[in-house]
Formats: structure tokens, C-alpha cells, sequence
């Protein structure tokens, strides 16, 4: 390998471990790192902390020391994302970079942004500086998929998650305390939630929080029909999973989670519009009434965990995480 090309991925590579230290709070913005390294020394590094801050370059250069700020022009700056070239929140990226004259920048992949979309690549090239994209770019796009298919594919990245029992019904107590606490998780980790209508008239479900940090996500009750909802839930019309997903592209949503029930799970398997699923699987027998969902042949198996279900030499509750084989980044 190319000694330049391998001293690029070994930067890139502390790029992405700093990113993903925005994991919780960078969203909806993407998680970005940034290593600032002059003569194989890292100078200054950072990462998008908190959306509507400082973002990973702001933060990076802010690192640096006072007496190493003269070597930042004979610096290369490594970022995992293409540097923003527009006004949001904050400034534009490249701008900083030019003016702090950067002799170098490594980006890993290009940013789908709109408003940014290969503007910040090119100037930074028109300014002069020496611009290298695509270090590690698959594992750059792959941190953040969530943002990528929102901005590539124009839809939410959709997680799907039940639990089932042995013989294949959901219509019982499978889940544990552990169990529980990692779907609360997943809630955290998503900006909106949708469950059918019979699931919430029967279930009554809260949708929150409450085993995991974090903030609970936007509640939405799927239905043909307009619902007498409480305060907190929203009604979305049920007419098609494309429409769906379009409705909630256009109210700014990233990621959906879907909680139930079987019949709306079913509809995201069979239109392949989902992107990963989480399967929790008991050893009980239930002769349920309602049955699990069916994944499709593009599911295939990422994960597999096991947990006790009751306590100590408890028969074990698997935990399964299927991708989407056909909607995985490449």
C-alpha cells in the first residue's frame, strides 16, 4: 500500500472514532471527526458535538494550541464528511479551512446535502488547497446511513422491531427488563416512532423513554380514519408505506422506528422499504392469535444476542438485528 494513501486511512480512521462520539446528540445533523496533523504529529482534533454548535473542523482548530497555530499552513486537515460551503446554523466549514490555510484536505466521502453536495470539495480546490476524497469513504458513509438515505433516497431510515414468541405470535409477554431497556434504546436513537391503530387501542402504549437516556421520539398513530388522540400523538394517514415515508420526509424526519403491530410491520417488509429490524425472540409457546411478521429473502442477519429471561439458568431470549440487504450503503 501506498505510504501516503496508509497514513491517510490511519487519520481517517480517528476521524471516525471521534464522529461517533456524536452519536446521541449530532442528529439530525451527521456525525463528523476531524484530525488536524502536521509532520505525522496530530496538532488539533474534534467532532461535531451537539446540532446547531461548533461543527468537527470548527472544533478541531479550536484544539489547536497557540504555540502550534503557525504550523496550521503546513497542516493537512482530515474530516470524514465533505466540509459544509453554505450558511445554516453555523458558518461554512470551507471557509475556515481557507482561511486558516490548510496546504492539505482528506475528506471521506462527499456530503448529499443539498445545499452542499460537492460546493465545499470544489472551493477548497478553487482556493488552491490540495483536496483528496474517498479515504475509507465506504466506512464514512456507512456512520452515517441515517443521513445518507434521508438525503440520497429522500425517505426516513426505517428500523423495524417486535418481539415474538417460539412458535412465532407477538400477542404476549416475551420481553425482559434487559430486553426492554435496549428498546428504549432504540427509541432514543430515533426522531419519530409509528405504531398501527389496534396496537394503540389495545395496548395503550406510552412510546417514551423512560429505561434509557435520551429524548423520547415524536409519537405517530398509523389509521385510515381520523383518532381521538391524546395529547403528545399524532395521526398520520394510512394510504400506502411510500406515502407514509414521504409524509414524513416532509415534516423533516430522519429515522422511524416501527413498533407495531404485525399488519403495519408486515406492509414495510413486503414494499422493501425498511432498513434494519430487530427481532426479540422468547422460548415460550404462546398458541397466539396474532402472528409475527415474515422477513423477507433480502434480510439478512447483522447481530445475534442472547439474554436470560427470567433470571439465573432462565431459558435464553434471543435478540436478532437483520439489514436489509437490498437498501445496505455500498
Amino acid at each position: 500500500m501506498d505510504t501516503l494513501l496508509k497514513s491517510d486511512e490511519l487519520y481517517m480512521r480517528r476521524c471516525l472514532q471521534l464522529a461517533r462520539n456524536g452519536w446521541m446528540n449530532a442528529q439530525p445533523n451527521p456525525m463528523v471527526g476531524a484530525v488536524i496533523v502536521c509532520d505525522g504529529r496530530i496538532i488539533g482534533e474534534g467532532y461535531h458535538v451537539r446540532c446547531g454548535e461548533g461543527h468537527a473542523e470548527v472544533n478541531a482548530c479550536a484544539s489547536v494550541r497557540k504555540e502550534d497555530e503557525h504550523l496550521l499552513t503546513s497542516s493537512t486537515i482530515y474530516v470524514s464528511l465533505e466540509p459544509c460551503s453554505h450558511y445554516g446554523k453555523t458558518p461554512p466549514c470551507a471557509d475556515l479551512l481557507i482561511s486558516k490555510g490548510f496546504r492539505r484536505c482528506v475528506i471521506g466521502c462527499q456530503d448529499p446535502f443539498a445545499k452542499v453536495q460537492g460546493r465545499g470539495i470544489q472551493k477548497l480546490k478553487d482556493a488552491g488547497m490540495e483536496v483528496t476524497v474517498g479515504v475509507l469513504e465506504k466506512e464514512c458513509r456507512a456512520l452515517n446511513k441515517r443521513f445518507m438515505t434521508f438525503h440520497g433516497k429522500h425517505r426516513p431510515f426505517v428500523t423495524l422491531k417486535w418481539a415474538e414468541s417460539a412458535d412465532g405470535f407477538i400477542d404476549g409477554q416475551i420481553s425482559n427488563a434487559h430486553t426492554q431497556m435496549l428498546c428504549h434504546k432504540l427509541r432514543a436513537e430515533h426522531q419519530a416512532i409509528l405504531v398501527g391503530r389496534r396496537t394503540f387501542e389495545v395496548d395503550n402504549p406510552s412510546l417514551n423513554t423512560r429505561e434509557w437516556y435520551g429524548n423520547s421520539p415524536k409519537r405517530f398513530v398509523v389509521s385510515s380514519q381520523p383518532l381521538d388522540l391524546p395529547e403528545g400523538y399524532h395521526h398520520i394517514l394510512s394510504t400506502s408505506v411510500d406515502n407514509l415515508l414521504h409524509q414524513l420526509y416532509e415534516e423533516g424526519i430522519q429515522t422511524v422506528l416501527v413498533e407495531g403491530g404485525a399488519k403495519l410491520h408486515q406492509s414495510f417488509i413486503d414494499s422493501g422499504l425498511w432498513d434494519e429490524c430487530y427481532v426479540e425472540k422468547g422460548t415460550q409457546v404462546l398458541h397466539g392469535s396474532v402472528s409475527a411478521p415474515v422477513l423477507s429473502h433480502e434480510a439478512v442477519v447483522a447481530e445475534r444476542s442472547f439474554f436470560e429471561s427470567n433470571g439465573f439458568n432462565s431459558p435464553l431470549i434471543s435478540y436478532n438485528k437483520y439489514l436489509n440487504l437490498k437498501n445496505i450503503e455500498r
